[in-house]
């Protein structure tokens, strides 16, 4: 498993403090050039780095239809604090903001997509989603079932052009009382890349 700061380049630890206070701030600094941005898809590739699969490329795509209020994001804050990972799971599970997808497939429900805005332009996006747990996973009892997140990170410069993180299968915690850490599963997250925004109500300035 790692482990790394998402404030810093391999970008997997988040930090409380950042999504109860300074994602509510951004929200308040950037509400028009976020909701810029809703009703739009970002279209990219994502390559995977580690393990078996590694130097595969599959088409990634993420439909963006509400960005997750400061509300909710407290939300999801206290959930984590209070009952950890099974009673984040629950509040995340009743969110539904978009819709996100690895491959020729339909996806599924993008349950929670924070955007925060960029000095000197541009926006970063954290998707975090309830993956789907199959059934040979359920049945060998395989380690994996603990990990029942995926998570995407994307940035996203002026003219929506960008590049991100994606973990597909994750698990996430609190570190030291007060900070988010978002764990993959064994291999290194894949690489969004050639992430680009298309429709929507125009760009985020």
């Amino acid at each position: 498993m790692k482990r790394r700061t998402l404030l810093g380049a391999a970008r997997v630890l988040w930090c409380a403090a950042l999504l109860s206070l300074a994602v509510p701030a951004a929200h308040a600094k950037a509400k028009g050039a976020a909701r810029q941005r809703e009703g739009s898809q970002i279209d990219a590739t994502v390559v995977s780095i580690g393990g078996r699969a590694s130097g595969r490329s599959r088409p990634f795509t993420l439909r963006i239809d509400r960005f997750t209020s400061t509300d909710e994001v407290q939300r999801l804050n206290s959930a984590l604090q209070s009952g950890g990972q099974d009673e984040l799971l629950k509040v995340l599970s009743d969110m539904d903001a978009g819709r996100i997808a690895v491959g020729n497939n339909v996806g599924v429900d993008a349950n929670a997509i924070i955007a925060v805005p960029r000095d000197g332009g541009g926006t970063r996006l954290i998707v975090l989603f309830q993956r789907t747990i199959n059934f040979y996973e359920l049945r060998a009892g395989a380690r994996s079932t603990d990990y029942r997140f995926g998570y995407a990170e994307i940035i996203l410069d002026r003219d929506g052009k960008g590049e991100g993180t994606f973990i597909p299968v994750a698990r996430v915690r609190l570190h030291d009382g007060n900070q988010w850490e978002v764990e993959d599963f064994g291999t290194f997250p894949a690489r969004i890349m050639g992430a680009r925004v298309r429709g929507g109500r125009g760009r985020a300035r």
